[in-house]
Protein backbone atom coordinates (compact mmCIF):
# COMPACT_ATOMS: atom_id res chain seq x y z
CA UNK A 1 0.00 0.00 0.00
CA UNK A 2 1.21 3.54 -0.71
CA UNK A 3 0.66 6.13 1.99
CA UNK A 4 1.16 9.88 1.75
CA UNK A 5 3.21 11.41 4.58
CA UNK A 6 4.31 14.91 5.48
CA UNK A 7 2.95 17.53 3.13
CA UNK A 8 3.23 15.38 0.01
CA UNK A 9 -0.20 14.54 -1.42
CA UNK A 10 1.04 13.22 -4.76
CA UNK A 11 4.01 13.15 -7.14
CA UNK A 12 5.79 16.51 -7.15
CA UNK A 13 7.82 18.37 -9.69
CA UNK A 14 11.47 17.87 -8.74
CA UNK A 15 14.79 18.95 -10.22
CA UNK A 16 15.47 15.28 -10.97
CA UNK A 17 15.89 14.80 -14.73
CA UNK A 18 14.28 11.34 -14.84
CA UNK A 19 10.55 10.69 -14.42
CA UNK A 20 9.15 7.55 -12.75
CA UNK A 21 5.94 7.98 -14.72
CA UNK A 22 7.75 7.33 -18.01
CA UNK A 23 7.70 3.82 -19.47
CA UNK A 24 11.51 3.92 -19.71
CA UNK A 25 11.77 4.09 -15.92
CA UNK A 26 11.14 0.35 -15.67
CA UNK A 27 14.13 -0.40 -17.90
CA UNK A 28 16.25 2.11 -16.00
CA UNK A 29 15.42 0.55 -12.63
CA UNK A 30 16.15 -2.92 -14.00
CA UNK A 31 19.56 -1.89 -15.32
CA UNK A 32 20.51 -0.11 -12.11
CA UNK A 33 19.44 -3.10 -10.06
CA UNK A 34 21.56 -5.46 -12.16
CA UNK A 35 24.60 -3.16 -11.94
CA UNK A 36 24.44 -2.04 -8.32
CA UNK A 37 22.45 -4.52 -6.23
CA UNK A 38 25.50 -6.81 -5.84
CA UNK A 39 27.51 -3.80 -4.61
CA UNK A 40 24.84 -2.80 -2.09
CA UNK A 41 24.12 -6.27 -0.76
CA UNK A 42 27.85 -6.94 -0.54
CA UNK A 43 28.31 -3.87 1.63
CA UNK A 44 25.42 -4.89 3.89
CA UNK A 45 26.22 -8.62 4.01
CA UNK A 46 28.39 -8.20 7.11
CA UNK A 47 25.64 -6.38 9.01
CA UNK A 48 23.25 -8.32 11.22
CA UNK A 49 19.90 -7.05 9.93
CA UNK A 50 17.72 -9.41 11.98
CA UNK A 51 15.07 -7.46 13.82
CA UNK A 52 16.31 -4.13 12.52
CA UNK A 53 14.22 -1.11 11.51
CA UNK A 54 15.40 -0.20 8.01
CA UNK A 55 14.70 2.79 5.79
CA UNK A 56 15.26 2.66 2.02
CA UNK A 57 15.31 6.25 0.76
CA UNK A 58 14.41 6.97 -2.86
CA UNK A 59 13.70 3.29 -3.37
CA UNK A 60 13.17 3.46 -7.16
CA UNK A 61 12.31 -0.04 -8.38
CA UNK A 62 12.36 -1.41 -4.84
CA UNK A 63 14.83 -4.27 -5.31
CA UNK A 64 16.94 -3.37 -2.27
CA UNK A 65 13.87 -2.63 -0.17
CA UNK A 66 12.57 -6.14 -0.87
CA UNK A 67 16.02 -7.63 -0.19
CA UNK A 68 16.12 -5.84 3.17
CA UNK A 69 12.62 -7.11 3.98
CA UNK A 70 13.88 -10.66 3.41
CA UNK A 71 16.81 -10.09 5.79
CA UNK A 72 15.14 -8.45 8.80
CA UNK A 73 13.02 -11.44 9.82
CA UNK A 74 9.65 -11.49 11.52
CA UNK A 75 10.60 -8.90 14.14
CA UNK A 76 12.17 -6.41 11.76
CA UNK A 77 10.62 -3.92 9.38
CA UNK A 78 11.48 -1.94 6.26
CA UNK A 79 10.11 1.42 5.15
CA UNK A 80 10.66 2.29 1.49
CA UNK A 81 10.14 5.88 0.36
CA UNK A 82 10.08 7.64 -2.98
CA UNK A 83 8.57 10.83 -4.32
CA UNK A 84 6.62 8.64 -6.77
CA UNK A 85 6.76 5.05 -5.45
CA UNK A 86 4.84 3.39 -8.28
CA UNK A 87 7.49 0.74 -9.02
CA UNK A 88 8.04 -0.63 -5.50
CA UNK A 89 6.58 -4.15 -5.10
CA UNK A 90 4.63 -5.35 -2.09
CA UNK A 91 6.13 -7.42 0.72
CA UNK A 92 4.62 -8.32 4.11
CA UNK A 93 7.48 -6.64 6.01
CA UNK A 94 7.64 -3.61 3.72
CA UNK A 95 5.79 -0.31 4.17
CA UNK A 96 5.83 1.99 1.14
CA UNK A 97 5.51 5.73 1.69
CA UNK A 98 5.31 8.65 -0.71
CA UNK A 99 7.84 11.12 0.62
CA UNK A 100 9.78 14.16 -0.63
CA UNK A 101 13.28 14.16 0.85
CA UNK A 102 13.64 17.86 0.16
CA UNK A 103 10.70 19.00 2.28
CA UNK A 104 9.16 16.17 4.32
CA UNK A 105 10.32 15.18 7.79
CA UNK A 106 12.54 12.27 8.77
CA UNK A 107 11.81 11.38 12.42
CA UNK A 108 14.94 11.61 14.57
CA UNK A 109 16.41 8.36 15.91
CA UNK A 110 13.82 6.19 14.18
CA UNK A 111 15.92 3.68 12.20
CA UNK A 112 18.77 1.24 12.72
CA UNK A 113 19.77 1.12 9.04
CA UNK A 114 19.23 3.75 6.33
CA UNK A 115 20.25 3.27 2.70
CA UNK A 116 20.13 5.62 -0.28
CA UNK A 117 21.55 5.10 -3.76
CA UNK A 118 21.90 7.61 -6.59
CA UNK A 119 19.44 10.00 -4.96
CA UNK A 120 21.13 12.87 -3.10
CA UNK A 121 23.52 13.45 -6.02
CA UNK A 122 20.54 14.83 -7.95
CA UNK A 123 19.10 17.06 -5.20
CA UNK A 124 20.52 20.53 -4.52
CA UNK A 125 19.65 20.23 -0.81
CA UNK A 126 21.86 17.11 -0.58
CA UNK A 127 23.87 18.25 2.45
CA UNK A 128 20.79 19.08 4.48
CA UNK A 129 19.21 15.77 3.45
CA UNK A 130 22.32 13.89 4.57
CA UNK A 131 22.23 15.76 7.88
CA UNK A 132 18.60 14.74 8.41
CA UNK A 133 19.33 11.12 7.47
CA UNK A 134 22.17 11.04 9.99
CA UNK A 135 19.86 12.48 12.66
CA UNK A 136 17.27 9.80 11.84
CA UNK A 137 19.67 7.05 12.92
CA UNK A 138 19.16 5.36 16.27
CA UNK A 139 22.26 5.08 18.50
CA UNK A 140 24.57 2.51 16.90
CA UNK A 141 22.70 2.88 13.60
CA UNK A 142 24.22 2.67 10.12
CA UNK A 143 23.78 4.97 7.09
CA UNK A 144 24.89 3.65 3.68
CA UNK A 145 25.08 6.23 0.89
CA UNK A 146 26.04 5.03 -2.60
CA UNK A 147 26.74 7.48 -5.39
CA UNK A 148 28.45 7.45 -8.76
CA UNK A 149 31.37 9.79 -9.36
CA UNK A 150 30.89 11.26 -12.84
CA UNK A 151 33.62 13.88 -12.88
CA UNK A 152 35.89 11.33 -14.57
CA UNK A 153 35.19 10.98 -18.28
CA UNK A 154 34.41 7.30 -18.62
CA UNK A 155 36.91 5.46 -20.75
CA UNK A 156 36.10 3.48 -23.84
CA UNK A 157 38.17 0.32 -23.39
CA UNK A 158 37.35 -1.08 -26.83
CA UNK A 159 34.95 -0.21 -29.63
CA UNK A 160 34.01 -1.50 -33.08
CA UNK A 161 34.98 1.89 -34.58
CA UNK A 162 36.21 5.37 -33.71
CA UNK A 163 32.71 6.59 -34.50
CA UNK A 164 31.20 4.28 -31.86
CA UNK A 165 33.73 5.41 -29.25
CA UNK A 166 33.08 9.07 -30.02
CA UNK A 167 29.31 8.59 -29.78
CA UNK A 168 29.62 7.10 -26.31
CA UNK A 169 31.98 9.79 -25.06
CA UNK A 170 29.67 12.47 -26.40
CA UNK A 171 26.67 10.77 -24.77
CA UNK A 172 28.41 10.78 -21.39
CA UNK A 173 29.46 14.42 -21.61
CA UNK A 174 26.01 15.56 -22.76
CA UNK A 175 24.20 13.61 -20.05
CA UNK A 176 26.36 14.89 -17.22
CA UNK A 177 27.22 18.43 -18.28
CA UNK A 178 24.21 19.54 -20.31
CA UNK A 179 21.34 17.62 -18.72
CA UNK A 180 22.03 16.45 -15.16
CA UNK A 181 24.08 19.40 -13.89
CA UNK A 182 21.50 22.00 -15.02
CA UNK A 183 18.89 19.92 -13.18
CA UNK A 184 20.86 20.28 -9.93
CA UNK A 185 23.15 17.24 -9.92
CA UNK A 186 26.69 17.45 -8.54
CA UNK A 187 29.08 15.10 -10.42
CA UNK A 188 31.61 15.30 -7.55
CA UNK A 189 29.17 14.60 -4.68
CA UNK A 190 30.27 10.95 -4.27
CA UNK A 191 33.73 11.94 -3.06
CA UNK A 192 32.30 14.64 -0.76
CA UNK A 193 29.98 12.28 1.13
CA UNK A 194 32.60 10.89 3.57
CA UNK A 195 33.55 14.33 4.92
CA UNK A 196 29.88 15.36 5.06
CA UNK A 197 29.10 12.25 7.14
CA UNK A 198 32.00 12.86 9.50
CA UNK A 199 30.74 16.41 10.02
CA UNK A 200 27.56 14.81 11.43
CA UNK A 201 29.54 12.80 13.97
CA UNK A 202 29.42 9.49 12.11
CA UNK A 203 32.26 6.97 11.96
CA UNK A 204 33.01 6.55 8.27
CA UNK A 205 34.42 3.89 5.96
CA UNK A 206 34.41 3.97 2.15
CA UNK A 207 34.67 1.34 -0.58
CA UNK A 208 35.10 2.38 -4.22
CA UNK A 209 34.34 0.03 -7.10
CA UNK A 210 33.99 0.04 -10.88
CA UNK A 211 33.56 -2.59 -13.56
CA UNK A 212 33.60 -2.82 -17.32
CA UNK A 213 30.35 -2.82 -19.28
CA UNK A 214 30.17 -4.68 -22.58
CA UNK A 215 27.62 -3.83 -25.23
CA UNK A 216 24.35 -5.57 -24.40
CA UNK A 217 25.09 -5.70 -20.66
CA UNK A 218 23.07 -3.82 -18.06
CA UNK A 219 25.57 -0.96 -17.93
CA UNK A 220 25.52 -0.37 -21.67
CA UNK A 221 21.75 -0.82 -21.85
CA UNK A 222 21.39 1.82 -19.14
CA UNK A 223 22.95 4.30 -21.57
CA UNK A 224 20.46 3.25 -24.24
CA UNK A 225 17.59 3.58 -21.75
CA UNK A 226 18.78 7.02 -20.65
CA UNK A 227 19.01 8.18 -24.25
CA UNK A 228 15.40 7.08 -24.79
CA UNK A 229 14.17 8.46 -21.46
CA UNK A 230 15.77 11.87 -22.06
CA UNK A 231 15.40 11.93 -25.83
CA UNK A 232 13.96 15.44 -25.96
CA UNK A 233 16.75 16.77 -23.73
CA UNK A 234 19.41 15.18 -25.97
CA UNK A 235 17.77 16.66 -29.06
CA UNK A 236 17.72 20.08 -27.40
CA UNK A 237 21.44 19.64 -26.63
CA UNK A 238 22.23 19.24 -30.33
CA UNK A 239 21.88 15.53 -31.02
CA UNK A 240 19.92 14.35 -34.04
CA UNK A 241 17.35 11.57 -33.95
CA UNK A 242 19.61 9.48 -36.21
CA UNK A 243 22.56 9.92 -33.84
CA UNK A 244 20.49 8.81 -30.85
CA UNK A 245 19.31 5.73 -32.74
CA UNK A 246 22.91 4.99 -33.69
CA UNK A 247 23.99 5.29 -30.04
CA UNK A 248 21.35 2.73 -29.02
CA UNK A 249 22.69 0.32 -31.65
CA UNK A 250 26.24 0.82 -30.37
CA UNK A 251 25.15 0.07 -26.81
CA UNK A 252 23.81 -3.31 -27.98
CA UNK A 253 27.01 -4.22 -29.85
CA UNK A 254 29.05 -6.79 -27.83
CA UNK A 255 32.26 -5.39 -29.35
CA UNK A 256 31.76 -2.24 -27.30
CA UNK A 257 33.54 -2.23 -23.92
CA UNK A 258 33.37 0.76 -21.57
CA UNK A 259 34.48 1.48 -18.03
CA UNK A 260 31.55 2.03 -15.72
CA UNK A 261 31.23 4.84 -13.21
CA UNK A 262 33.19 4.69 -9.96
CA UNK A 263 30.72 3.83 -7.20
CA UNK A 264 31.52 5.33 -3.80
CA UNK A 265 29.81 3.17 -1.19
CA UNK A 266 30.10 5.12 2.05
CA UNK A 267 29.04 3.76 5.43
CA UNK A 268 28.56 6.07 8.40
CA UNK A 269 27.88 4.67 11.86
CA UNK A 270 26.26 6.57 14.71
CA UNK A 271 28.17 5.81 17.95
CA UNK A 272 26.23 3.78 20.52
CA UNK A 273 24.49 5.70 23.27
Amino acid sequence: MTTAIGSTAGPRRTPYAFDNNRAEATDQHGCLSAILDPVTTGRLSGVDLTGKRCLEVGAGGGSIAVWLAEQVGDHGSVTATDINPVHIPAHPRLTVLRHDLQTDDLPAGAWDVIHERLVTVHLPARRDILRRMAAALAPGGLLLVEEWLTTVRRGVLDAPSDRAADLYRRYHDTLVEQILVPHGSDPAWAEQVPAAMRAQGLQVEVAVSAQSWAGGSAGALLAASNAAHLRQEFLAAGWTAAELDELVEVMHDPRMLILGNYCYSTIGRRPPA
